[in-house]
């Protein structure tokens, strides 16, 4: 097997899977991203209360990169021209959130899912979730917990606040004082009111995993999150969220209304690569725009690195 010279463009699980597994089959890889950090969508979901140890999976990814000697550029954008000269390029570039074509999309009040999660983007009060996949749960128990997401991002450790306070939620007692680790469980008053919504008139959460997705739903319910199916959106202006339910017009008067409305690839790299004369693989979001799939990406990332 002869060594190549491969370029890997995103730093997310596809990515990171890709790089490492090239790299421990002998070939020069270098791995870009325009983030200051490794991670792509992780980065957001370690943020959601429970899901605190993709820290710990980007850890992992952080110490074999070093280990396998993975030339890592991070905090810049890779051009068609930094990408000459490769053997092969593989576009692992993600996603970018789908703008749903509501009337007022553009105003004031409606904030992405990507700027509420890193918590660049306040939300009030009240606020409408458009969209109740996988996203739109974690954005509903994000926003129903305790404390109002401010940037934080969990570092995955045992002393983490967000990892205590999901524990006092559930009655896990980590040091088990109590018989078999079982405490009394502390609800907490949610710190603003919610309504989850979906075009679909299937039950809310029920493309969700079947072992999970129940307790998912139970626990919005306990926090007073109202989910409505079969629901038409409008438009957004100053009274709120205009939707459409059973045919009957409906006002949400909501602060904030948070798209969480699925994603798109990014691509836009590829006809600058093309112009070069320069062949590049998808993988992972770039590929197949799904909600969060880490196991789908990372599978993808190492299966495509060990045909190369």
């Amino acid at each position: 097997m002869s060594r190549l010279r491969i370029a890997v463009v995103g730093a997310g699980p596809a990515g990171l899977a890709a790089a490492t597994t090239a790299a421990e089959r002998g070939h020069a890889v270098t791995l870009f991203d325009a983030a200051a950090e490794i991670g792509g969508q992780f980065n957001l979901a370690r943020r959601i209360p429970g899901k605190e140890e993709f820290a710990e999976t980007l850890r992992y990814f952080r110490t074999r990169l070093a280990l396998l000697g993975v030339d890592v550029r991070l905090g810049r954008s890779a051009t068609a021209d930094d990408l000459r000269g490769f053997d092969r390029v593989l576009l692992a570039t993600g996603v970018v959130p789908r703008v749903p074509p509501i009337e007022g999309i553009g105003h004031p009040k409606v904030a992405s899912y990507v700027d509420v999660v890193r918590g660049d983007r306040p939300v009030g009060a009240t606020a409408a979730i458009v969209g109740a996949g996988g996203i739109g749960f974690d954005v509903a128990e994000l926003l129903s917990a305790g404390a109002a997401p401010d940037g934080h991002a969990s570092d995955g450790r045992v002393d983490d606040p967000a990892i205590a306070a999901f524990r006092a939620e559930w009655g896990i007692d980590a040091g088990y004082a109590a018989r078999g680790g079982v405490a009394a469980a502390h609800d907490h008053q949610p710190p603003r009111r919610l309504w989850l919504l979906q075009r679909k008139e299937t039950k809310v959460g029920a493309g969700l995993a079947k072992t999970t997705g129940w307790i998912r739903r139970t626990l919005l319910k306990k926090r007073g999150v109202a989910m409505l199916a079969g629901v038409g959106y409008d438009r957004v202006d100053d009274a709120g969220l205009h939707i459409t339910v059973d045919g009957a017009p409906r006002v949400l008067v909501v602060d904030t209304v948070v798209i969480c409305a699925g994603q798109e690839p990014r691509r836009d790299l590829l006809p600058s690569l093309a112009a070069l004369g320069i062949n590049a693989t998808l993988i992972g979001g770039a590929d197949v725009a799904l909600e969060l799939d880490a196991k789908r990406a990372i599978d993808q990332g190492t299966r495509v690195a060990l045909t190369l």
